[in-house]
């Protein structure tokens, strides 16, 4: 009898230079020390329970079998509705919109479908981490861009130099993380500008959409549905999981013309095919409610404002936060250690964590900041906040 030896062939990587993100270290570490977690970017509370009884309701309706590819059409109707009062832009349900498994299956899906080996995608860093794998996963060539060390506005001289005619498309993020800023109608004209002579598409990232602040002073979601120079060419991607509290459903959406919704959906059928039945429901139905995305500003500005009030007894420099739900801070008077490194302390020695922001740098570039996230329980801030009162 021939004796079986056990071998698992080995591989090339696809991403060689990826390992374990900051999120789980730092969330691993967190939970070692017992830390305050204002790291990873998720709520310590629970949805409104109306959410959760529309989708019991859809199941025990029995709507749980596979639903329409492109999602149930419903929730697209519901959708192209509020896009077209927010943002006065008509998407055809039927063409324009999909249902996705969340924001990040959205984003590396319509990578995939327009990103050819050997085009080139500009990515404009500090950026969220899946955008660069998943242009190295279509064979695309990352062309990063920096904002503005400090204020993290676009440098569109930069951006207009970065395109060539090689350049596919551009990934956008308003509001942005991890520096909690906000393009303005300025800003958006001006790539407008800049992609109109162009074949560059846009994949506009605005899962905190609906979390701008200051509205008292006119700020407001600059979406790039608003754009016609802009809409025509974009991905709008956005995230039902952060705008109700629910980031573990993991359910997004994607407006773009019929054209690349096409091209979309040719990859969405195989990548996912489609998205949970009776969460695509109860969403649809809870959508009736406006007021849930719509009070949403006022809901995190609140959050944003206690903890800027707690943390300016530190010895912290707060940074804007004019978005999202995040605040960064300049270290540069607490300590003399990098970013890594001052998280890591911060969460072994004080107890709360934290996220540098070398980590959403591809070459790791520190400037003395990191990131906390403030979309936590009041008293999950205040306890946080006692911790970081001794620096």
């Amino acid at each position: 009898m021939n004796t079986v030896i056990e071998r698992t062939p080995a591989l090339r990587s696809k991403l060689p230079a990826v390992g374990t993100t900051i999120f789980t270290v730092m969330s691993t570490l967190a939970l070692e020390k017992s830390a305050v977690n204002l790291g990873q970017g998720f709520p310590d509370f629970e949805c409104d329970p109306q959410l959760v009884n529309a989708v019991t309701k859809a199941m025990t309706r029995g709507l749980n079998q596979y639903p329409p590819m492109a999602g149930v059409p419903v929730l697209r109707e519901a959708i192209s509705a509020k896009l077209l009062k927010l943002h006065g832009r008509a998407y055809n349900a039927d063409t324009e919109l999909t249902v996705t498994a969340g924001a990040t299956q959205a984003i590396i899906t319509a990578i995939l479908a327009v990103v050819h080996p050997g085009d080139e995608v500009i990515v404009l860093e500090p950026c969220y981490d899946s955008y660069v794998p998943n242009i190295e996963l279509a064979g695309g060539v990352v062309v990063r861009v920096p904002l503005t060390p400090g204020t993290f506005r676009p440098d569109f001289d930069k951006i207009a130099g970065a395109i060539t005619p090689s350049t596919r498309a551009i990934v956008v993020n308003s509001p942005h993380n991890p520096s909690a800023t906000v393009w303005t109608e300025a800003d958006m004209l001006k790539l407008q500008e800049i992609l109109t002579p162009t074949d560059v598409l846009l994949i506009s990232d605005e899962v905190y959409e609906h979390m701008v602040f200051d509205a008292d002073k006119g700020h407001i979601h600059q979406s790039a549905t608003r754009f016609p120079g802009l809409a025509a060419r974009a991905f709008i991607v956005s995230s039902f999981g952060k705008t109700y509290h629910v980031t573990g459903w993991k359910v997004g959406f994607v407006a773009a013309p019929a054209a690349l919704t096409t091209e979309f959906r040719k990859v969405h059928q195989f990548n996912v095919f489609t998205v949970n039945t009776p969460v695509q429901y109860g969403l649809a139905s809870y959508m009736t409610n406006e007021q849930a995305y719509l009070g949403l500003p006022a809901f995190y500005q609140r959050k944003r404002d206690l903890f800027r009030a707690g943390l300016a007894n530190t010895r912290f420099k707060l940074l804007p936060s004019e978005g999202s739900y995040f605040q960064c801070v300049d270290i540069s008077d607490v300590s003399d250690l990098n970013e890594a490194e001052f998280c890591t302390w911060l969460t072994s020695e004080i107890g709360v964590a934290a996220i540098p922001l070398s980590a959403f740098y591809g070459n790791g570039f520190d400037q003395r900041v990191v990131r906390f996230c403030f979309a936590k329980k009041d008293d999950t801030l205040k306890a946080a906040l006692t911790r970081l009162a001794k620096l």
